[in-house]
C-alpha cells in the first residue's frame, strides 16, 4: 500500500480540495499550507514569499528565471527555499501517511518513500468559473490568475526538476475534474490508495 498521495494540479482545478476530501475519507493529515508555515519557520522567510516562490517561479519565463540574483556559491535564495521545502516534505513523508498539495512532492519523494502521484486539471471554462467564485474575481482576471498561475508553476517545476510539469509519464493517475467531478474523483483516489 502506498503511504504517501502527492496532489499537483491546474490551478482552477478543484486539486486542493480534492486532496482535502481524500485525506478526509481515509483519516490522514493533507499538508498545503502547513508546509508554507513550516518552511517558513525553518528557514525564517516570511509566509508570504514562502508561498509565492516554493512553487511559483519569479518570473514568467525559464530564461529569466536562470538569471535570478544568486550568493558566491551560485545558490539564489529560491534555491535556498526550495532546499528547506524539500527537507521538510521528507520528513513530513517519513512521519506516516498523508496528502502533500503541490510543491513538487511528487519529485521530491521519488524514490523516498511509496507514493500514488496524481495531476489534476479541468476544462477551462469550468475552471474559469471556479476561480471567479472563490478568489471574488472577473472572468478577465480568472483567466490571467490561471494563465501566470500554471506558468509559473510549470518553470518553477521544470527549473527544479528538470522534467515536463502535467506529462502523464510523471503520475500515476490523471484526473479531469470537470469530467468526473471533485468529490467523484476523492473517491478515485481514496479507493486507489
Amino acid at each position: 500500500m502506498s503511504k504517501i498521495i502527492t496532489i499537483s494540479r491546474e490551478f482552477g482545478s478543484g486539486g486542493k480540495y480534492i486532496g482535502e476530501l481524500v485525506a478526509k475519507k481515509l483519516g490522514i493529515p493533507c499538508y498545503d499550507d502547513a508546509i508554507v508555515e513550516r518552511v517558513a519557520e525553518e528557514s525564517g522567510m516570511m509566509n508570504d514569499f514562502v508561498k509565492k516562490f516554493g512553487e511559483y517561479s519569479p518570473s514568467k519565463s525559464l530564461f529569466a528565471f536562470s538569471f535570478v540574483g544568486r550568493n558566491s556559491a551560485g545558490e539564489s535564495i529560491e534555491d535556498y527555499l526550495l532546499k528547506v521545502q524539500h527537507d521538510v516534505i521528507v520528513n513530513l513523508a517519513k512521519q506516516g501517511p498523508c496528502v502533500i498539495v503541490g510543491r513538487s512532492a511528487d519529485y521530491i519523494l521519488k524514490g523516498v518513500v511509496d507514493t500514488i502521484d496524481v495531476f489534476v486539471y479541468g476544462d477551462k471554462k469550468d475552471k474559469i468559473e471556479r476561480v471567479m467564485k472563490y478568489k471574488n474575481v472577473s472572468e478577465d482576471e480568472a483567466k490571467k490568475l490561471i494563465r501566470d498561475t500554471d506558468k509559473k508553476r510549470s518553470i518553477n517545476y521544470r527549473y527544479y526538476t528538470a522534467q515536463t510539469w502535467g506529462d502523464y509519464k510523471n503520475y500515476t493517475l490523471m484526473i479531469n475534474s470537470t469530467a468526473i467531478g471533485i468529490e467523484a474523483a476523492a473517491e478515485m483516489i481514496a479507493k486507489l490508495y
